[in-house]
């Protein structure tokens, strides 16, 4: 069985809605809940640790109980970053395979989930081919430094799959050499966990802009202005 960990802590600066981002509905719906009813579907998933803004536990716990979600739900408050708030939640897992998503990813699908929970490997990551050219550089100098084989490199999705022995054993390792990562699936492999990726959906795509919470609502089968 699965513990899942959906990251739902952020705020949301850039989408600019005046108040966190997994509220703002597309098609009908607030962002987290599309996150909460696929892995609400999943028969191996038999606990949600949720985390929450500050401020707003009553409104999330009011969202799980309005769209009736069955699975058992733990509530921990979000952390200062997202590698604090995973290192925050990791604690409350009672299963020793965890599963990581974000409501910010709302066209994740029941799918996605059993897709990782099926692979015989431990520690699994959705990642994409990268279709463009990116490129090393100096951010203070402006200045190209070099090139990258993009065959060689993946855009990183959500959801991921670990042991959690391994994701608490990374991210120990994280604190004590004062490293702080933006996921989970490098953090691991930089810190000696071997891990795995198959290839994800285009369409799971990040809500993190304005345009994307369009583009989310038209996917969604929505036409939303938000």
């Amino acid at each position: 069985m699965y513990s899942l960990m959906l990251l739902n802590g952020g705020i949301g600066n850039r989408v600019a809605a005046g108040r966190p981002k997994q509220f703002i509905e597309v098609a009908g719906r607030p962002i987290i809940v599309y996150s909460l009813v696929a892995a609400d579907a999943v028969p191996e998933i038999d606990q949600i640790v949720l985390n929450y803004p500050e401020g707003f536990r009553e409104e999330i716990e009011h969202l799980v109980a309005d769209y009736a979600v069955q699975t058992p739900v733990t509530y921990v408050a979000a952390g200062a970053s997202r590698h604090e708030s995973v290192a925050a939640m990791l604690p409350e897992c009672r299963n020793d395979r965890v599963l990581i998503h974000e409501s910010a990813r709302p066209l994740v699908g029941t799918a996605d989930f059993k897709q990782l929970v099926a692979d015989p490997r431990e520690n699994v990551s959705l990642m994409l081919p990268i279709p463009f050219t990116v490129a090393p550089v100096d951010p203070d100098t402006a200045l190209v430094t070099g090139s990258l084989e993009r065959d060689r490199l993946r855009n990183v999705q959500l959801p991921q799959k670990f042991l959690k022995a391994d994701l608490a054993e990374a991210h120990e390792q994280a604190r004590d050499r004062r490293l702080v990562f933006t996921e989970d699936a490098t953090l691991c492999a930089v810190t000696g966990h071997e891990v795995h990726f198959i290839d994800g959906q285009d369409t799971n795509i990040k809500v993190t802009t304005p345009t994307d919470v369009k583009l989310a609502g038209f996917l969604l089968g929505g036409d939303d202005d938000a």
